[in-house]
């Protein structure tokens, strides 16, 4: 086995650059059992001056060193010898870490704590690419996150990893997940930091049009197209050109839309409803679901060539319960953007937060979001303590039940009660102002989803029964994020 550090011009050197004594003898030992030579060192100096004199067929850095940050000192190596891999490790695990890596030409981006096996394999792999002296990147700048996308758990980890690996490409992605994973988020920053962020991004959500004008919310129709159409209307797909089209609840899309679709990711053009004049696109798309699209197809409700054509890149997002050491970060994160919006600041007590992790979240982020906004606006406690996080998370039907048995309390009274808690809970003095929005939005949001629910997703029917316009209970299931689920009887 050849000795460490010195080469004989056939075997592969490896430099790695760690502030960590512990992080490069444990790779120095792994690395150097598989035949490599190996070069380390605690800063990124030494590194550089290694690099720029021609050693090392690999390299391994780290991002914080004591005299430069690893991810600056990227498009310098880049620009000096494009053709050398370079792996990049972080314990400092965000999106934009890995977006930086990616964009300025990083092989791979590893977050610390690492699987030795893995970033085995990863040097393997690296060390057999072609040397074609080609840099990929796509420079974003120095700003900091502007989709914030929370969390540092190993299942978003991987999230960061795969949607730095798309940042460069076109690909069509298919994001799956629970409601309130932050699908559209994803979508949001798979478009930001891409290829199109200086395009338009538009979204459009099947579960919230009406089957029958699906296709003209998507491809635009002429003037006297079909009943009402007074006036040519410009579809999705011409507003996203050269941008982004994200398909939310791509899975409510009905058939003959389906078609459609299908055959503009074939074609590369469509036409209007109504129109004869095929019309180029060139859009990206991204679509997304919660429910299990292989099954649609099984049962015939979704096409199979389209399920294949739109899941060229599947990326399932984690629920909440799956990564629960990342409540406190988005538990900060929230407090922080209820203050940004005028309400006083928060703290959540350290009982009151292990029940959080504990909690299941069916509503997943959103439904944490939504708690966090509401204890930051309705109560007047700086810490927040358990016994308000509980009375906040139990289910309706046992926090409204009245004292006297079992029989539910009426909701005006149920509601006095609670108001009336809230404004002694602030003693002399009195609540944040906008509380008649802030009361009237978390009622009206059940209303609406149990007014749906009942409906079977009918919205025309639902209107009728809420006595609002449709196209009103339309912006308002868009407003506040509401999803629309049809029965398929």
């Amino acid at each position: 086995m050849p000795v460490h550090g010195v080469s004989d011009g056939n075997t592969p050197t490896i430099l790695i650059a760690d502030d960590d004594r512990a992080i490069r003898e444990v790779l120095d030992r792994a690395i150097g059992r598989l035949g490599y030579h190996v070069r380390s060192t605690a800063n990124a100096a030494t590194l550089w001056r290694w690099v720029s004199g021609g050693e090392g067929d690999l390299v391994i850095t780290d991002v914080m060193m004591p005299d430069e940050n690893g991810l600056d000192l990227l498009p310098r190596i880049k620009r000096l010898r494009p053709e050398l891999p370079i792996i990049v490790m972080s314990a400092h695990n965000t999106l934009m870490t890995a977006v930086k890596a990616a964009e300025r030409g990083a092989y791979e981006y590893l977050p610390k704590p690492f699987d030795l096996k893995e970033l085995i394999t990863v040097v393997q792999r690296a060390l057999t690419l072609p040397k074609t002296g080609e840099a990929e990147g796509n420079p974003l700048g120095d700003g900091d996150d502007q989709v914030p996308l929370i969390g540092r758990s190993p299942a978003m980890q991987e999230i960061y990893r795969v949607l730095a690996r798309l940042m460069g490409t076109d690909l069509t992605v298919m994001i799956t997940g629970e409601s309130g994973t932050g699908k559209e988020l994803v979508a949001h920053a798979l478009h930001h930091y891409g290829k199109r962020r200086n395009g338009p991004f538009v979204a459009i959500n099947m579960a919230a049009i009406p089957r029958e004008l699906i296709e003209s919310e998507l491809f635009g129709h002429e003037k006297g197209a079909f009943t009402g159409a007074n006036a040519r209307s410009v579809g999705r797909f011409q507003q996203a050109e050269g941008g982004t089209l994200f398909l939310d609840e791509i899975g409510d899309m009905p058939l003959e839309a389906q078609t459609r679709l299908l055959r503009v990711l074939q074609q590369g053009e469509y036409t209007t409803v109504g129109g004869r004049n095929p019309i180029k696109t060139d859009v990206r798309i991204i679509s997304a679901t919660h429910r299990d699209l292989r099954q649609l197809v099984h049962q015939g409700l979704f096409r199979e060539d389209l399920f294949y054509r739109l899941n060229v890149v599947p990326l399932r997002l984690p629920p909440l319960r799956e990564r629960s050491e990342d409540i406190p970060d988005l538990t900060r994160h929230f407090l922080g953007q209820a203050v940004s919006q005028g309400l006083p600041g928060k703290l959540i007590d350290g009982e009151a937060m292990e029940f959080l992790k504990r909690y299941r979240w069916p509503g997943n982020v959103r439904e944490l979001e939504n708690l966090i906004r509401r204890l930051a606006a309705l109560y007047a406690e700086e810490i927040i303590g358990l016994d308000v996080v509980k009375a906040e998370l139990v289910e309706p039907e046992v926090q409204f039940r009245n004292a006297m048995g079992d029989e539910p309390a009426s909701l005006s009274i149920a509601v006095e009660r609670h108001l009336a808690r809230y404004f002694a809970a602030h003693e002399e003095g009195l609540p944040p102002s906008g509380l008649y929005d802030r009361i009237l939005r978390e009622v009206e949001r059940p209303l609406i989803e149990i007014s749906l629910s009942a409906t079977r997703g009918n919205q025309i029917r639902a209107a009728e029964l809420l006595g609002l316009n449709r196209n009103t209970l339309r912006k308002k299931i868009r407003d506040l994020d509401i999803q629309v689920l049809r029965s398929i009887k």
